[in-house]
């Protein structure tokens, strides 16, 4: 019975591993969906799962640097933060112009607000290597 139970939870795990990955990926294409947060939880679950896929996942030139420095705690670097905010901010404006409805005008702006919040309390790397790394949230 313990087995099945482990073998259940490697299972969910490995298939909400890829959900979130998928999501994750989307969300470099989508401003409104951000990226770093579907990676990280595709990583914890893979970390609970399967070494080698959370192995692959930190490795990969995509998404490993994402999944590294959260892990690590290392930060990432201010112009990182600042290009993110520049993206975030205008993929929003874009998406309400587009859209041109109440709710959305009210929706997006708090959606914003709380993903600056959190990009702003992220620590920030004092070193320059994460420079190299593009944020696209």
């Amino acid at each position: 019975m313990e087995i099945t139970k482990r073998i259940i939870k490697k299972i969910l795990l490995l298939f909400f591993g890829f959900l979130f990955l998928l999501i994750g990926m989307v969300g470099i294409i989508m401003p409104l969906l951000p990226t770093t947060p579907f990676v990280i939880l595709a990583g914890i679950c893979f970390s609970g799962s399967c070494k080698k896929l959370r192995d692959w996942l930190e490795k990969a030139p995509l998404f490993g640097h994402y999944i590294r420095h959260y892990r690590e705690k290392t930060g990432i670097s201010i112009w990182i933060k600042i290009k993110t905010l520049i993206f975030l901010w205008t993929g929003m404006i874009v998406s309400m112009v587009l859209a041109g409805m109440l709710l959305i005008y009210i929706i997006l702006p708090i959606i914003g607000i709380c993903v600056t919040i959190h990009i702003m309390l992220l620590k920030t790397a004092k070193h320059k290597s994460s420079e190299n790394q593009d944020s696209l949230e």
